[in-house]
């Protein structure tokens, strides 16, 4: 991954978590790492946990459909490793959400995207 593209994937979990924090989400973790995959950003609204993936590509479009199933697999597994070692969360629903981001476009958040 060249330095810019990593630079343009930390603005886009930035500006991700602030959109969340305005929409009432609190910000638990971001970028989540386990040796099974990443989490970019876990927040909290009311009584459910929300496992994010953030993607910025060209279109909103190619940004949803980059999210494969390897992808949610990792990132799946990872939530599973968060929630083992946060007992606190066992009585909360558990949402799997996508934050979708392209130049000149509004962000597009998925939820329950898979």
């Amino acid at each position: 991954m060249s330095s810019n593209s990593y630079k343009k994937g930390l603005w886009a979990e930035s500006f991700a978590k602030n959109y969340l924090y305005v929409k009432g989400y609190s910000i638990l973790a971001q970028r989540f790492k386990t040796p099974l995959g990443e989490v970019d950003i876990i927040a909290k609204r009311l009584k459910t946990i929300v496992f994010v993936e953030v993607k910025m590509r060209q279109t909103l479009s190619e940004a949803a459909e980059s999210i494969n199933f390897k992808n949610r697999s990792r990132v799946s597994n990872a939530a599973e490793l968060y929630l083992q070692k946060h007992p606190e969360y066992n009585n909360f629903e558990i949402r799997f959400d996508a934050l979708v981001l392209a130049p000149y476009a509004w962000p597009e958040h998925i939820t329950n995207a898979w």
